[in-house]
């Protein structure tokens, strides 16, 4: 177990060093200035010790103006080097930081429907922005941080040593308390800090989801409830935190002891030094000692205060490589790139299920090419779980899909989506305007071309009635638009894509009967010379289709038209007459 977790550390450890590697001669500058900047710290014991011990027993005034004056262009130069690490390496962690950033969205996009379906998106969004500044602070200021610290205590301890190497090695000897300290806090700490970085992606978690909900929450009035619902995740957030904040403090104030203690036992040895031992140890030195016991505590302390942020940091790699390691989509070797299908679907004894629990149960189906088959049936019972198999958003779990006789599995992931269109219910706008959103089905499609699909899909008249016209901004997620603009603007996108298979889930369900009509009419010319899958409730919507297949439980229960199902007197017909006991079978989807 621990040499796996050696292992699965040191495999981290390369992942986080090979960000460095585009930024090597930025890194190595900044390591020589963290390295001049050190030695700079220490010239001033050293020069101080010779201004007392020398020039000013023997009044040599001269000396001091000009020690002191080459104590002011140390520190200028310090100062320089100063300006470099804080301006040049944060610019080089900003830089790892963008890159990671990179990596994440395009990881992110690649990962399967399954991915999305347990992860919450404040929770991405907390990785993509909190954890990686994390990160970023980590990689700068970490190993400029350990150097100076290891070169300083390294240095401080030789001259000490230089002064009294007795005393020196009574204080040396209290260091292994400090190490003992660190590595005992070390485990509360990192899990403390990483429990508190998931109580950040809870904050942002209900945060978006509460305010991409705030026209419902208005709409129900329940502004408390939801206060409430936020104030659990924050005070989550402050009761992780202090946890970890304890763990740090324990940390911090256990070292901080040890290291006040040094000045209590350099004053009383080197007291007694300067009594006992008054030849070799004298008043000077005592002042000297005192003056560079500092070299010595000053990078311990920036040790304690660096601990925090290597803490935040290491937990916030990891949190990146969770979702870095997270297997993607993957197409096979020899996958077929195909440009264009027939449009021919064959489900083969297709069994599928989420989570132990069988959706889909050993289907088989053949869709001829250009025609409409309608999915009708309970909810629940697998008709959309069916339709997202068609494009491998979910993978087959036994049997096979196939299109014009080629296992979906032997085809690209690009290609199959680029020859599928979808239309949903729930349709998804992003931010932007109606060119913007159209332009969606074919990104390199003309100005002409996104005219022509909107006045396809019938929205065309309304784009151009508006000020702005194609340029007008749709809000976040279509949010100034109704319902049936939405629709119809999908649509629109996938009249554009102009693919040779068609998926309808729901597509007019939550629309009134007038705009059901017209999206209707829009759908209608969309699916012709298509292969079309509808997923319906509303029956009077496929009555039209050249085939309705009724789903149960995950099976196929009956097949066959409108009238051969309806004098079949089964599952089909009881829907029927359960939503049109009037006999009203207005607003048809003709297909053919």
């Amino acid at each position: 177990m621990k040499k796996n977790l050696d292992k699965k550390n040191q495999s981290l450890f390369k992942k986080f060093i090979a960000y460095y590697k585009p930024h090597k001669k930025t890194f190595a500058l900044d390591m020589l200035c963290s390295f001049i900047f050190s030695v700079v710290g220490l010239l001033y014991p050293m020069l101080t010790t010779q201004i007392l011990d020398v020039y000013i027993p023997n009044g040599m005034i001269k000396e001091i103006l000009i020690m002191s004056a080459v104590l002011l262009a140390v520190y200028f130069l310090r100062a320089g080097m100063n300006y470099y690490i804080n301006y040049y390496g944060h610019v080089m962690g900003v830089k790892m930081q963008s890159k990671m950033r990179s990596d994440l969205f395009s990881h992110l996009e690649k990962l399967p429907y399954s991915f999305y379906d347990n992860n919450e998106t404040g929770q991405l969004m907390a990785r993509m922005t909190n954890d990686l500044f994390n990160v970023s602070e980590l990689a700068h200021h970490g190993p400029e941080n350990l150097f100076i610290t290891s070169f300083m205590t390294v240095s401080a301890f030789i001259y000490l040593c230089t002064i009294s190497w007795k005393l020196s090695l009574i204080i040396f000897a209290f260091l292994p308390f400090l190490i003992l300290i660190a590595w005992a806090s070390r485990k509360n700490m990192t899990k403390a800090f990483q429990k508190s970085r998931e109580e950040i992606g809870n904050i942002n978690a209900c945060l978006e989801n509460s305010i991409a909900g705030i026209r419902v929450t208005k709409a129900y009035a329940n502004a408390e409830h939801e206060q409430e619902r936020f104030e659990k995740s924050n005070m989550g957030f402050v009761k992780a935190r202090s946890k970890a904040y304890k763990a740090m403090g324990t940390f911090s104030s256990s070292m901080n002891f040890v290291t006040s203690v040094y000045n209590v036992i350099v004053l009383l040895a080197g007291g007694l030094f300067c009594i006992y031992d008054s030849a070799n140890f004298d008043y000077v030195d005592l002042v000297a000692f005192m003056l560079s016991i500092n070299l010595f505590i000053s990078p311990i302390q920036t040790l304690i205060t660096f601990f925090e942020q290597l803490q935040d940091g290491i937990t916030g790699f990891k949190r990146f490589d969770d979702i870095m390691v997270t297997p993607v989509e993957e197409d096979k070797e020899d996958a077929l790139e195909v440009e264009r299908f027939e449009g021919e679907i064959a489900f083969e004894n297709v069994t599928f299920g989420y989570d132990e629990r069988t959706v889909i149960d050993d289907i088989s189906l053949t869709i001829p090419k250009g025609k409409t088959y309608a999915l009708v049936g309970a909810s629940g019972g697998g008709k959309t779980t069916l339709c997202h198999l068609v494009p491998k958003f979910y993978p087959v779990e036994n049997g096979d899909i196939k299109i014009d006789g080629t296992s979906i599995k032997d085809i690209t992931n690009r290609s199959l989506r680029q020859n599928i269109g979808i239309v949903q219910q729930d349709v998804f706008l992003f931010t932007g305007t109606f060119r913007d959103n159209i332009a969606y089905g074919d990104i390199n499609a003309t100005e002409e071309q996104i005219v022509e699909a909107a006045k396809k899909a019938n929205i065309h008249d309304y784009i151009v009635s508006l000020e702005k016209g194609y340029d007008t901004e749709i809000g976040e997620r279509g949010i100034k638009l109704s319902g049936g603009q939405k629709q119809r603007l999908s649509i629109a996108r996938v009249f554009l894509k102009n693919p040779s298979i068609l998926i309808l889930d729901e597509a007019t369900s939550a629309l009134d009967n007038a705009t059901e009509t017209l999206i209707q009419n829009a759908l209608s010319d969309l699916c012709v010379g298509r292969t079309t899958i509808v997923v319906a409730h509303r029956l009077s919507t496929i009555r039209n289709a050249d085939k309705i297949v009724v789903i149960n439980k995950g099976k196929i229960e009956e097949s066959g038209s409108h009238d051969e199902l309806i004098a079949l007197d089964g599952i089909y017909k009881k829907l029927h007459d359960a939503q049109y006991k009037d006999g009203n079978l207005d607003g048809l989807i003709d297909c053919n």
